[in-house]
This record gives C-alpha cells, structure tokens and sequence, in this order.
C-alpha cells in the first residue's frame, strides 16, 4: 500500500540518507558493534551532511526545519539498512526539542552551533537505580547555592553517556516549606564533580554507549537552567510523546526489514526437498505477521501526521509505542524462529536486529506503564 504522508522532498532527503548510510555506516557496522559505540567521525560527517539537528534555527547553524517527517525517515532509514546505534533519535527526536524549545537565545548560541555540526554530543540523564518510568521518584538532587546550582545524585541508562559532551540532567529541586519540583540543568561533562561510570554491558543496542554518570556537589551556572524553574517535569512530560513516537517508528520499521530478510530466506531454503516457506505453518505466519505490520505501518503514519499539527496525545503516543514494540519483539522471535539455528548466529543480521528488538518494550516507558496512561484516559 503506498504511503501518503510524505511529499517529493521527503523522497528526496530519503534517497540522500539511504546513500549516505551506504557509504558512511555500513561498511562501519560490525565494527562498531565490536567497540560498543559509534564513531565521532562519523556524526561530524553526519552533522556536515545536515541529518543533525535540522530543526535549529538558520542562524545557530540549523535549518529551521519542524517537520517529523523527515525524523521519521532517519529512523527508518537507520533500521532498514541494519545500522547499530540509536544516534540519529536521541540527538534529533530527543534532544532537538529541548534545544530549540527550552534553550533561551544566549543558550543556543553557547549549545546547538556545534550540535548541529556533529562536533558535540548530547546526552539525557533521566533514569535512575531506583527511578526508571517513574520520573518523579526521580533522588537527585539541584540546590540553588547564589548564581550556581549544586547537584548531586547518579543516573544510569544513558544513551550516549560515554561519548556526551554535554548533558541534560533532571533533578529534583525541594524548596523549603513547599513540595519537590523538577529542573532541568545542561552539565557539561568537564565539569568538576560529575564523572563516568562504566559502559554498561547489554544483551542488544551493543554500538550504543549506554552508561552511568555521578553528581558529586556539581556546581551548574544558573544560565546552564533549561525552561522556567521548577517546569522540568512539565518539559520531559511535553516530550515523551515525540520520543514514544520515534520508537514505534523504529519498531514498525524493523519488522519491515526482518520480514524482508525471512521471506528471502524462506524461499531459499529448502527442507525435506522444497523451500521452507511453502510449508502452509510457515506461509500463515509469515502471511499474518505481514498484514499486522502493514495495519500498524497505518496507524503509526496516522500519529506522525497527527505529531506535525499538534494533535498527538499523551495517550495515543503510548498506545502506539505499546503496540508496535510489543509486534517487534514478536515478529523478530518468529523470524529467527524461522531461520532455524542459523537464526541464533551472530553472522546473520536476524541475530542483531532480535536481540535489538527486547528493549524496545522497556525504554521510552514500558509497555505496562503506557497501558496505564491509555486505561487512564479511558476513565479506568
């Protein structure tokens, strides 16, 4: 079924993002995987080519260009030619809005001109030990202290931490005689007190630097504060939509790719003298798993489309997120299922793309919490 919601120009930057993961990502792939991150060279490269941060203003370097479309290919662009990493939806999807939407003029001056350059990474601590989808039993703390603000506090599940330059950090601001409020404070990653732990080991996403970071009496500039003061919540909550949306992007278009990959295998290999597709089992499934991706591909154009006007809600964003993440894991198991014990080998792309699959129904929110969101807006 041919898609509706994209215009020539989209075609047109989908054919300049395919090339260019052709010749800049892939041939990098297994490295990367290897080394557990994605090199700086290559999001420079990136940066130069205009694929980060395009949503900055013309004069920080960005091309003013509000349009999730053009997001949506990038995510999908990454999952169709099997390139590890989760660069391209953290930076764009994530970050971008904070930049351009919380960060005063004299911030984005400091900030996005070598964002957008690919010269700096941003991380987003979020996540902590004893904190996860609850974002308000978030412990670390920011104390105002004069002109600086003091943090103190660890966070872990950092995509990017490793690499970051920068971080947005979400803390928890007590008042005296008043009730906990949430900021959000840039921390660059030279300053004294904040440190590194180690590069978290993880079952998929293995070229992704996911880490843990330390606060220890951090002292942040009151300028480095992101929005209005005690609005941080408010902020990751106005976000989390997009980034829910990022993700089924991702998932539906994974599916796609894993599904192009076992019907070819399908119909090369051969068991008890035909090919294994042929089997009616095999056909059905592969048969069903199509047509509920195709279902999903509509409902997920539907939330982009509906993401650029502003009518994307709260729960409509966390019910596709739900769905798509959970068909992703499901399909992926059926594909390996599919590919027999060559399925279980790294040297075929299945493996990766299976092993991926498991943490989408974690991150962004699990699928248990974003059926919370939805039974809450049906009155439950």
């Amino acid at each position: 079924m041919r898609r509706t919601i994209f215009e020539p120009v989209h075609e047109d930057f989908r054919t300049s993002v395919r090339t260019f993961l052709q010749r800049e990502a892939v041939p990098h792939a297994e490295r990367w995987e290897t080394a557990g991150m994605v090199d700086r060279e290559f999001w420079r490269k990136a940066g130069a080519a205009g694929f980060v941060g395009f949503a900055a203003p013309e004069r920080h370097g960005g091309l003013d260009l509000h349009d999730f479309r053009f997001n949506a290919i990038l995510d999908e662009e990454i999952e169709y030619a099997a390139v590890p990493g989760d660069n391209f939806a953290l930076e764009n999807d994530i970050v971008t809005p904070y930049l351009v939407e919380l960060a005063n003029e004299e911030q984005q001056a400091r900030w996005l001109p070598s964002f957008v350059a690919g010269e700096s990474v941003v991380a987003i601590a979020m996540s902590e030990p004893g904190a996860g989808s609850d974002l308000r039993a978030m412990q670390t703390t920011a104390r105002r202290d004069g002109d600086t603000i003091v943090v103190n506090g660890s966070k872990t599940f950092v995509t990017s931490g490793i690499q970051a330059d920068r971080v947005i950090v979400a803390a928890r601001s007590v008042p005296e005689g008043d009730r906990p409020v949430y900021d959000l404070l840039m921390i660059d990653a030279d300053t004294p007190g904040f440190e590194r732990g180690r590069k978290l080991a993880k079952v998929g996403r293995r070229a992704q630097d996911t880490a843990e970071l330390f606060f220890t009496d951090v002292r942040v500039p009151v300028a480095n504060l992101l929005g209005e003061p005690g609005r941080g919540l408010a902020s990751l909550m106005r976000n989390l939509p997009r980034e829910r949306l990022s993700i089924a992007v991702s998932a539906v278009a994974a599916c796609e790719h894993a599904l192009q990959l076992t019907v070819a295998y399908a119909r090369d290999r051969h068991a008890f003298g035909r090919p294994i597709g042929s089997f009616q089992a095999n056909r059905f499934a592969l048969a069903d798993l199509t047509t509920r991706v195709r279902a999903a591909r509509q409902y997920v154009d539907a939330c982009i489309a509906a993401l650029d006007t502003g009518a994307l809600g709260d729960a409509e964003a966390a019910g596709v997120k739900a769905l798509t993440s959970e068909l992703q894991f499901e399909v992926l198991d059926r594909c390996v299922q599919l590919h027999g014990g060559y399925g279980y080998m790294d040297e075929y792309a299945i493996s990766r793309l299976w092993r991926d699959a498991r943490v989408q129904r974690i991150y962004g929110g699990t699928t248990e919490v974003m059926y919370e969101i939805v039974g809450r807006e049906l009155g439950l």
